[in-house]
């Protein structure tokens, strides 16, 4: 009899879990947040727990489940709004290699190492260092690589505002001012808080506006 309940219950936390994350939103593995990642071991190990202990009521693993995806979601909305929050939970990109210069002491920072960075150069076909104009360690861990082809700054998007903040770093890198930014974003009739992402790309500037989300 006992086989029978673990069957069954094995069989209703997978529905179960498969709507959950219908409900979370759709993103690949290696691009969840911490946040993301939290919830998903915590409503494993529930489901787990609630599998095993077959003779308790699976009330007790569906009611925290369902707390955890309200968290999520709840979370989620707030950071999306909030590039502050999102910025704690998920911390932001980091520039690896700059200008085909390895910056080590974000490397230190991010307790990322040579060999790590060798092995995300090689698994996007680099076969060196000195290949490499930029390099960004994005949120998820994964590692953003631009060959040196791009023989210019701008060959490629580079945001110089991210969720109303202006990214000062990358004002300097393709050499413009503030007071440049500020008369572009004033022919457009908005301000930077206005301003959800702008990026640079062939000494264009291309600004998307902030919705209102509800």
């Amino acid at each position: 009899m006992k086989y029978f309940l673990v069957l069954e219950r094995t069989l209703l936390f997978y529905v179960i879990i498969t709507i959950v994350y219908r409900f979370m939103g759709k993103r690949e593995v290696g691009e969840l947040s911490i946040l993301d990642l939290i919830v998903s071991i915590l409503i494993a190990e529930l489901a787990a727990i609630a599998i095993d202990k077959y003779e308790e009521s699976v009330f007790l693993a569906i009611i925290p489940m369902v707390a955890l995806v309200i968290i999520q979601i709840v979370v989620a909305k707030i950071s999306f709004k909030n590039s502050n929050v999102r910025s704690v939970l998920e911390g932001e990109p980091s520039v690896i290699i700059n200008r085909g210069r390895v910056q080590f002491d974000v490397m230190l920072k991010q307790r990322y190492n040579l060999d790590d960075l060798l092995t995300q150069l090689r698994s996007q076909g680099v076969r060196s260092i000195e290949e490499v104009d930029y390099a960004i360690l994005e949120t998820s861990g994964k590692l953003s690589v631009f060959p040196k082809e791009h023989k210019r700054i701008g060959d490629y998007p580079l945001p110089v505002i991210l969720d109303g903040k202006i990214q000062e770093d990358v004002l300097i890198q393709i050499k413009k001012s503030k007071e440049w930014l500020d008369d572009a974003l004033e022919k457009e009739s908005v301000t930077s808080k206005d301003v959800f992402y702008a990026f640079y790309k062939n000494q264009k500037l291309f600004i998307i506006r902030s919705q209102v989300v509800k």
